[in-house]
């Protein structure tokens, strides 16, 4: 599985102002409905409701907010890159600047499973971090995103 499978150019937002990781949702939410014709609510939603299991943030400024989303076909993802950095109650203390939802069928299983590992091997390379955050527009995180995912397949 490929990170160009699982993420579209327009499901991008280079630089979200948000207060808290309730209005990020939201906009990611929004983003869902408009790229990949979700309910915005349900997304905004399931994501809040993943997040009061545990945070979804991994360290270094990096979350991975997911939720499984009733009548979604495939696993699909929006990457986010937050203007100012938001208390995710990360396990090393660090807020959020990253965050990278991944939205799976209800029956995804093992796939879903399989794209958060992805994501995460991804996410946990320093120098991955560093260039996402120097990006400015979303074209540039997309091209991003799909070089460093298929550099690290090969």
């Amino acid at each position: 599985m490929q990170l160009i499978d699982l993420i579209s150019p327009e499901a991008i937002i280079a630089s979200l102002k948000a207060t808290g990781a309730k209005q990020a949702f939201q906009e990611i939410g929004r983003r869902a409905a408009d790229v990949y014709d979700l309910d915005c609510r349900s997304v905004t939603e399931g994501l809040l409701e993943r997040e009061k299991l545990g945070s979804t943030a991994m360290g270094s400024g990096v979350a991975i907010p997911h939720s499984r989303i009733e009548g979604l076909e495939r696993i699909v993802g929006i990457f986010v890159r937050l203007e100012k950095p938001l208390d995710f109650d990360a396990a090393d203390g660090q807020a959020v600047d990253l965050l990278f939802t991944l939205l799976a069928p209800e029956q995804a299983g093992a796939d879903h499973l399989r794209a958060l590992a992805r994501v995460s091997r991804l996410l946990r390379d320093e120098p991955v971090r560093e260039k996402l955050r120097s990006a400015d527009d979303p074209t540039a995180l997309y091209a991003l995103l799909v070089e460093m995912t298929e550099s690290r397949a090969a």
